[in-house]
């Protein structure tokens, strides 16, 4: 096979599992308020496994994945403007293999490593104004709509080899602004609604090229049923489609239009902490990482 050729599938194969991982997150009461000051810690893990699905012309078979990741976080609830607002901060280690055949060559490829830190910020504009304790606790018991905004960066700080295809950090930058809104049926029953869009850097060291990518449009919903403080759970969905590479000038097949379902459910104890489950999978993939994922976390409120 010509070098140029077995770049150009190597490089479908490598948009095909680092864009959906981003792409597939499912994040119910994102724009949740909280009381000013609130500070809170979290630890978690998450396993995806799971084949992808590439364009049947190309002599790539038996693409599969298993990753695992564990991650640390903080989150910080502040005043911008008088608005409700959260700083979060998130930093993932990831390890696992990755097995498929190019061209009826096998080939695996085993990757640890330190991730892309996760930097967001997000407002909200209608409907949460920074609030003390008190003021939170009559938000409870009297939920009105709300509309926040938000923009996550990832930055190019994880472990990346050039000369491989497959890495744990993806060596660019990407953003993703967002813009989602709290319908509240009920005192214990609400939906959400956020669209947003990945927008992506070039990575100029991908295979001795470039590789550039076009945006990701996703669109995501959850119902969520509240307990009672702390105690939720809902019914996750998401949309997302876009994220064409282009490897050395070269558009690649690899359009993704998929979706995914998921369930989340978050229960407290001793007052400041709080267990989080959650698990999500594909129903439609029509190009890309077709995974399945779990994920537990341990929150701990410090202030």
């Amino acid at each position: 096979m010509r070098p140029g050729r077995r770049a150009l599938l190597a490089g479908t194969v490598w948009s095909l599992l680092v864009v959906p991982i981003s792409a597939q997150e499912l994040s119910p009461r994102a724009y949740w308020p909280a009381p000013k000051g609130t500070i809170v810690g979290f630890v978690g893990y998450s396993h995806s496994s799971g084949d992808v699905v590439t364009d049947p012309s190309l002599p790539i078979i038996g693409v599969d994945s298993r990753l695992n990741t564990a991650q640390v976080g903080y989150l910080h609830t502040r005043s911008v403007f008088g608005r409700t607002s959260n700083i979060i901060v998130e930093l993932p280690y990831t390890w696992g293999s990755t097995v498929g055949s190019l061209e009826g060559e096998p080939a695996r490829r085993d990757l640890s490593g330190v991730g892309d830190l996760a930097l967001t910020l997000s407002v909200n504009l209608l409907g949460a104004p920074s609030m003390t304790r008190a003021e939170f606790q009559e938000l409870r018991r009297n939920p009105h709509p709300i509309v926040g905004a938000s923009v996550r960066v990832l930055a190019p700080t994880g472990s990346y080899n050039p000369d491989k295809l497959i890495n744990v950090g993806a060596h660019r930058w990407a953003v993703k602004t967002e813009l989602g809104t709290i319908f509240p049926f009920s005192p214990p029953w609400h939906l959400e609604l956020e669209v947003g869009a990945w927008l992506f850097g070039d990575n100029v060291e991908f295979l001795g090229m470039t590789r550039e990518q076009r945006p990701v449009l996703s669109l995501e919903t959850h119902l969520v049923r509240r307990f009672w403080p702390g105690f939720w759970a809902s019914l996750d969905a998401n949309f997302y489609g876009g994220g064409r590479s282009i490897v050395d000038g070269a558009e690649l097949e690899d359009l993704q239009r998929n979706s995914r379902l998921g369930v989340t459910v978050v229960f407290p104890f001793r007052r400041r902490h709080g267990l989080k489950a959650s698990y999500s999978w594909g129903v439609v993939t029509e190009s890309g990482g077709n995974f399945r994922s779990f994920v537990v976390g341990y929150q701990v409120l410090f202030r």
